[in-house]
């Protein structure tokens, strides 16, 4: 039987990290994550878990101390948001590079300047390159059951890669919803046990990890990273069925929601999609217009072909970014779903908005407003707002 409980994003992810109980977790304080390293402490604290907290000077220490914990061969957890990611920056390359599983719970905060503690999603996507897999999520529920799912793709040996679970900061992180948990023996049985197969502790193997490396080498280690995200589509897929199979919550690389008949759609990612939800719902219960939407759920590896399939028959859509890029290409939603449609050769109209900056609310009103927009450019095939602001103050 499932554990029925009332918990924020930050205290279900937490709750995942005891259910798991990696080894050890580096972690240094950042507004909205903090929280997160404080729940896993009380945890250790009361003999829940034996969890080695290692207590840091910085977020670039963190990720270092992750590494090192890594690569000795000790499965790891840390968290943060925002400008503690941005110290990070160094640090995730070369954990991606150096193969290590590390899970990053990544709570979603607008990057400075001006500074700024709300939701955005400028932290992760301006990491989307790092060579992390990154999963969002829309509520409290998927945060816990992403993180479930993580270090079963990270550790698959045909992936050894590090993975983000992204959440967006005070809308999931601190809001409470109602939550199904996992029995802790199930947990545990779905996770498994990490067995690496090279690690520097390992006296029968001495090894390096994260060498110099000459031109010679650098270009092979890149392309064996691209090999192994392009694997982590199907791992994330066999994850997800698993995961189904235990619980009975479907996941994918995107949900699609009425989207099947749809005319109109918008392509979003994270919270605001509750929202969208809500305005689909009114919109055809109100007028029957053919009004859907894309909740994409996994933005690295970017799931190219499979998205524009969903996409390539409608006759409009709008790419809701929470994000700027500060590129005449729109944002980096917009980028990724353009290039997605071109390569289909799809003959579907779209237009990249943005929303949500630094925490600004996004309405059901304004979602009906987009897809009244749609409806317009279906009919003119005139695209008269671009890189529009949904809510800015002119």
């Amino acid at each position: 039987m499932a554990i029925r409980e009332r918990l924020s994003g930050n205290e279900a992810v937490a709750y995942a990290i005891r259910q798991i109980n990696p080894d050890v977790m580096p972690a240094f304080p950042i507004t909205p994550s903090t929280e997160i390293p404080q729940y896993v402490a009380s945890y250790m604290a009361n003999g829940k878990v034996d969890t080695e907290f290692i207590h840091v000077e910085s977020e670039h220490s963190a990720m270092s101390a992750a590494i090192g914990a890594a690569a000795a061969g000790a499965r790891v957890v840390t968290a943060t948001s925002s400008c503690g990611m941005a110290l990070m920056w160094e640090e995730l390359y070369v954990a991606a590079s150096d193969r290590l599983p590390v899970v990053l719970a990544l709570v979603n905060r607008a990057l400075s300047g001006p500074i700024n503690i709300n939701a955005d999603h400028s932290d992760s996507m301006g990491a989307r390159d790092s060579g992390w897999i990154q999963i969002y999520a829309e509520s409290n529920q998927e945060a816990y059951d992403n993180f479930l799912q993580a270090y079963p793709i990270a550790e698959h040996e045909a992936v050894r890669l590090p993975v983000m679970i992204c959440q967006d900061g005070f809308i999931t992180s601190h809001g409470v919803e109602n939550i199904r948990l996992l029995e802790d023996e199930k947990v545990r049985e779905f996770v498994g046990e990490y067995s690496p197969a090279h690690y520097l502790l390992n006296a029968d193997e001495p090894m390096s990890v994260g060498p110099y490396a000459v031109s010679a080498y650098y270009m092979e280690t890149k392309r064996a990273q691209r090999e192994a995200m392009k694997n982590a589509k199907r791992v994330i897929l066999e994850t997800a069925e698993r995961f189904a199979n235990l619980t009975g919550r479907k996941y994918g690389f995107f949900e699609e929601y009425r989207l099947e008949d749809a005319d109109y759609a918008v392509v979003i990612i994270g919270s605001a999609a509750g929202t969208c939800k809500a305005a689909v719902d009114e919109i055809r219960n109100t007028t029957g217009k053919k009004v859907g939407l894309l909740k994409i759920r996994v933005f690295r590896p970017f799931p190219e072909e499979e998205l524009a399939a969903a996409l390539r028959d409608k006759k409009a859509v709008a790419v809701l970014d929470r994000s700027e890029m500060f590129a005449a290409s729109g944002g980096p939603l917009g980028a990724e779903v353009r290039a997605a449609l071109y390569s289909a050769k799809s003959r579907t109209e779209l237009v990249n908005y943005f929303y949500g900056l630094g925490g600004r609310d996004i309405t059901v009103e304004d979602f009906k407003e987009v897809y009244r927009k749609l409806e317009e450019l279906d009919k003119t095939h005139v695209v008269r707002d671009m890189y529009a602001y949904i809510g800015l103050r002119e």
